[in-house]
């Protein structure tokens, strides 16, 4: 049997160990009330921009009549050669297999597309030690948002031709997660969208944790270029929470004070805007109004993958430490039984040399 002594450093290491996890739980759940409530701020302009969209494709002309083109090239299909893969994940760990899942739905994406030349801009430090890992020779053409954003050339852009193989790392993004605004968004549309325009990929997507509230999330694979149908999601891979990870959740939410609403008024009244039987008057042109608000429509879908990728890991890491806190405290009361039992067992053992001792004399 253990020593007492021993026992007792390992009890007061797990309740050092506890207190950690459980001020990371508090942290976390505060980080994610910030984080969903930032979701949510943004989900009214969202939305109205998707119906404004919608409601120009039901009463313009999207294609020209005369060669059956689209009218904005974010709308042209192309037959897949070279496509783009944003990868969002963490930049932090102790958030169970939040980044895992993300890398191996990746994984499972670029399995799917074997034979194809794909770039991959990877957001997250835990996606883009993966991908080192995994494609070395392709990081040594990477560029970062500070890139995108300060640059006015094709200067610093991968040359073409020249890849490092057939899956290429061409974006890093790193430690951006916990503070980024709509303009790094921007920029990284701007750079996919010219990329698009100038046929160098054929095609875009994105891997991310899709955060609706603490209780329904699911990890998905999204189109955003070419805009097949506008306001709806072209989702070409999906995971849903199970069971157990629902109510691990709920209950870490619970336990937190975390509100589990998913929608907002404001998302009620935008909606209404597209299926509302008026007949709108636009003074731009549908080329006009397509070539301002479908550029703006790619950095909107941009930005929330980002903001709900953000929300989504702090929910885990919060679920993580919760269930990290729940582990010690069983672990901490088994020591203690086992202490308890070291203890007697040693009260026993001297009371039957003592009594042996008198029987003896």
């Amino acid at each position: 049997m253990a020593n007492i002594l021993d026992i007792r450093r390992r009890i007061r290491s797990v309740v050092n160990t506890r207190q950690i996890t459980k001020a990371m739980k508090v942290v976390s759940a505060a980080k994610l009330r910030r984080a969903q409530e930032r979701t949510m701020a943004a989900r009214p302009y969202a939305t109205m921009l998707t119906n404004v969209l919608k409601s120009l494709v039901k009463r313009a002309e999207i294609y020209d009549p005369e060669t059956g083109q689209p009218k904005h090239p974010l709308l042209a299909l192309r037959e897949e050669h070279n496509i783009l893969l944003i990868i969002v994940t963490g930049d932090k760990g102790l958030a169970g297999a939040f980044s895992a899942n993300v890398t191996k739905a990746a994984s499972r994406f670029l399995q799917s597309k074997a034979g194809k030349n794909i770039d991959i801009e990877a957001i997250g430090r835990k996606g883009r030690d993966f991908l080192r890992r995994r494609y070395p020779a392709a990081a040594m053409q990477t560029r970062s948002l500070a890139d995108l954003e300060s640059e006015d050339s094709d200067e610093t852009r991968p040359e073409q031709g020249a890849r490092a193989g057939s899956i290429q790392i061409t974006g890093e993004h790193v430690g951006i997660l916990g503070k980024f605004d709509f303009s790094q968004a921007r920029a990284l549309a701007e750079s996919v969208i010219e990329r698009y325009d100038n046929q160098e990929i054929d095609s875009v997507y994105v891997v991310f944790n899709e955060f609706k509230s603490v209780i329904a999330q699911r990890l998905i694979v999204e189109q955003i270029l070419p805009i097949e149908n506008v306001g709806e999601q072209s989702v070409r891979q999906s995971q849903d929470m199970t069971e157990d990870e629902r109510k691990k959740a709920k209950e870490a939410a619970i336990s937190s004070g975390i509100g589990m609403r998913s929608e907002s008024p404001a998302d009620q009244v935008a909606e209404k805007f597209a299926t509302a039987d008026v007949d709108y008057i636009y003074e731009q042109s549908p080329e006009e109004l397509f070539r301002s608000l479908l550029p703006k429509y790619v950095g909107i879908q941009i930005f929330r993958a980002l903001l709900e990728s953000a929300a989504a890991e702090h929910a885990a890491r919060m679920t993580a430490m919760e269930s990290a806190t729940s582990n010690a405290t069983d672990m901490i009361d088994s020591l203690t039984l086992v202490m308890n039992r070291a203890r007697q067992a040693k009260i026993t053992k001297e009371i039957i040399e003592i009594v042996s001792g008198a029987a003896a004399m």
